[in-house]
């Protein structure tokens, strides 16, 4: 059996090799490890289907190309510029097209970008980054979702909460909270028990689940928190400067820095050593994220590591797969299904952590 005016479709391969719309998507894709037999399997229908010929053909009729929108805070942050960067390879992969705006955090130039890429009728529109406001976000949100999927095309949400209720958006997050309580758990198991926490923006969920995992972890431990020793602030290296001089100065018997990114963990380096303090010797200092500065500082940072690439190649794969196996005279793409999708963290433990001594 094949589509509309004899054109194949992956569900057609997929019927015909025996195996899921997924497994073939795989396969095309060349991301994922799959078997030989499975491989060999797929590519003999691809051939005698000519489907890669005909998706083509399928693609113009539609209209061109098939289109990602990546929507994200700032362009020049690191973090998320890796998942960009995934989102973008794994279209690339596939053949798709991507475009790139930034919001500057920014919720009325959120909205008119997604109607933008609504009106110009893209496959998906990928968001990046937390969010602030959380009743405020997931009513926004579910708008957003509701008024692309009415018009064929399906939002994802990158590092950012899962939405509320019936509500057709993919979810791609990672364990934030969790991450947080491995580093924190780290810095106690060492000895440290006056730890300066520098989470991020007090209204940022990203910032909230980090502080949670932290809590989290003193608690497991029967070790007093305390609040005194939290400072909010944003994702940069200023913060990390100024929150840990303002420290040295109001409580300065703390013996480690949790830093909330590694941009916040670099400022915090410089602060210290500008009052003559050496890291790991007289301060412990860990950080959030694995971007490549972590391993570029002097000491090496210790810190979490999240996959944002990774990240962005589930969020693409998810919207593709949907798309692209879609039953042939359907609605191509979201549905009104959702999906929520967790990525683990992990601790990299480098150079910047010693138990606590004096000072």
């Amino acid at each position: 059996m094949t589509g509309d005016a004899g054109r194949a479709t992956i569900r057609d391969v997929a019927e015909r090799a025996g195996v899921s719309v997924a497994s073939v998507s795989r396969v095309l894709s060349g991301t994922y490890p799959v078997s030989e037999d499975l491989r060999r399997r797929v590519m003999e229908v691809v051939r005698d289907l000519d489907y890669v010929t005909n998706a083509h053909a399928r693609s113009l009729a539609g209209g061109g190309t098939p289109t990602v929108a990546i929507l994200l805070n700032d362009i020049t942050g690191a973090a998320f510029a890796h998942v960009a960067r995934g989102v973008e390879g794994a279209a690339s992969l596939r053949g798709w097209l991507s475009l790139v705006g930034t919001t500057g955090d920014d919720p009325d130039r959120e909205l008119t970008l997604v109607h933008l890429m609504r009106q110009q009728g893209v496959a998906a529109v990928v968001l990046l980054g937390g969010a602030s406001d959380f009743d405020e976000y997931q009513l926004r949100m579910g708008r957003f979702a509701r008024s692309l999927d009415a018009a064929g095309s399906h939002l994802v949400l990158v590092g950012r909460p899962p939405l509320e209720g019936d509500v057709p958006a993919t979810t791609v997050d990672y364990d934030n909270e969790s991450g947080a309580y491995a580093m924190a758990s780290h810095l106690l198991s060492a000895g440290h028990r006056r730890v300066l926490v520098l989470p991020g923006p007090a209204g940022l969920t990203t910032a909230q689940g980090r502080l949670r995992g932290v809590t989290r972890a003193f608690e497991a431990y029967g070790v007093a928190f305390d609040r005194g020793l939290v400072r909010h602030g944003p994702y940069d290296d200023g913060y990390g400067y100024a929150a840990v001089e303002a420290a040295l100065r109001d409580t300065p018997d703390f013996t480690a820095v949790l830093a909330g990114t590694d941009v916040v963990a670099a400022g915090s380096l410089r602060a210290l050593r500008a009052a003559g303090l050496r890291v790991p010797d007289d301060v412990s200092l860990v950080g959030y994220d694995d971007i490549p500065l972590a391993s570029q500082l002097t000491p090496q940072l210790t810190t979490v590591h999240v996959p944002y690439e990774e990240m962005g190649r589930v969020a693409l794969r998810a919207v593709a797969d949907r798309w692209e196996g879609a039953r042939p005279g359907g609605r191509r793409k979201g549905g009104g299904e959702r999906e929520d999708l967790v990525l683990g963290t992990h601790v990299v433990v480098r150079d910047s952590v010693r138990p606590p001594r004096r000072r």
